[in-house]
């Protein structure tokens, strides 16, 4: 898996929740606020952290933005500002952009400026938002608790024809197949000789801490 920058734009609870757990994950991130002592409170998390004024263009330019993959814009109630940033963003050739936003029609707005995914923190914390950003197999994540969480995988081509026993996902990266999502079939708790098919998910739990490299492998 070719490994990503990211950014994270605002440092409030939701913003600084993302840093940290890029940042825990292995990832390089850019974190940037405005205000100093949010950005002193996540310097040691994070590869950068920058006090700076996010809705200049120039400014972003020369913290070096633009060497991102990724940008998660994390403003808190300055929707305004959030909207300018997502946009600037865009023009910057950002492949993909997270906004927050506050509500509907602020989600409206940010998608209609660019915005590739709008989140919506009251729905979703800022660990899920982080491990959706670098899990492009990952279909869906359940966060338990600080050590465990449950995910949803699409298997990799590779894994089309073997077993369970065979391609051994708890002896490689610590995680236990609760079930295979087979079209309209659900498989729970599958026996070590199922033979997995094109196209089916498996739904995992497993330590955090084992997250990264499940999936880098999965994702090669």
């Amino acid at each position: 898996m070719e490994s990503k920058q990211f950014g994270v734009i605002g440092l409030g609870r939701f913003g600084s929740s993302v840093a940290k757990t890029l940042s825990d994950l292995g990832y390089e991130v850019l974190a940037i606020d405005s205000s100093e002592e949010r950005v002193e409170e996540v310097k040691d998390f994070v590869t950068h952290a920058v006090c700076a004024d996010a809705t200049d263009e120039q400014t972003l330019k020369a913290v070096g933005i633009k060497n991102c993959d990724e940008v998660v814009v994390a403003i808190g109630q300055e929707m305004h500002n959030s909207i300018l940033i997502t946009l600037i963003l865009k023009e910057l050739g950002i492949k993909k952009v997270w906004a927050k936003a506050q509500n509907d029609l602020h989600g409206k707005i940010l998608a209609k400026v660019g915005a590739d995914v709008v989140v919506y923190p009251e729905k979703e914390m800022g660990v899920k938002v982080a491990n959706k950003m670098v899990a492009n197999n990952i279909l869906e994540f359940i966060d338990l608790s600080d050590e465990y969480s449950i995910l949803e995988i699409n298997i990799p081509p590779r894994y089309a024809g073997k077993t369970i026993k065979e391609i051994d996902v708890r002896a490689k990266y610590g995680f236990t197949i609760l079930a295979i999502k087979r079209g309209e079939q659900l498989v729970i708790s599958p026996s070590s000789d199922e033979v997995l098919q094109v196209g089916d998910i498996l739904v995992l739990i497993g330590r955090n801490e084992n997250f990264k490299k499940l999936e880098r492998d999965i994702g090669d």
